[in-house]
């Protein structure tokens, strides 16, 4: 995580990695984890029944699908950001395998994958 004495260099922590949606904490704001991931393809369809979820696009393009009678999927672009009400389903995608940089903003200990247990996508998250 950084140095709180210096700014936090985006790009040079996504230069970090190369595992996707694998998300790393760059920072943390009170309660909350700021975090980075790469992400490509489909994830898994998953919800957070306690919190609200916050996606902003570094770059790439990210569809967040949602179910029928959930308002549609959101399709976002590098500098939008939406964010997923707590307790709807829904799962992100990319493109063709387009990868996509993302920041997240949750509170600390949340799951990446909410209340689905999936051996190759759950991921406890890590400092970068």
């Amino acid at each position: 995580m950084s140095n709180t004495n210096k700014p936090i260099d985006l790009a040079h922590s996504l230069s970090l990695f190369n595992d996707l949606w694998s998300p790393k904490r760059v920072a943390t704001l009170n309660d909350y984890d700021i975090k980075i991931a790469k992400v490509s393809d489909s994830f898994v369809w998953h919800s957070h029944k306690d919190t609200d979820e916050l996606f902003l696009v570094l770059s790439g393009t990210l569809t967040i699908q949602f179910h029928p009678g959930d308002g549609g999927n959101v399709v976002l672009g590098p500098n939008q950001l939406f964010i997923v009400p707590k307790g709807v389903e829904h799962c992100p995608r990319t493109e063709n395998g387009e990868e996509v940089s993302i920041l997240l903003v949750e509170p600390k200990g949340v799951v990446n994958t909410g209340e689905v247990t999936d051996a190759k996508l759950t991921n406890a998250v890590k400092d970068i």
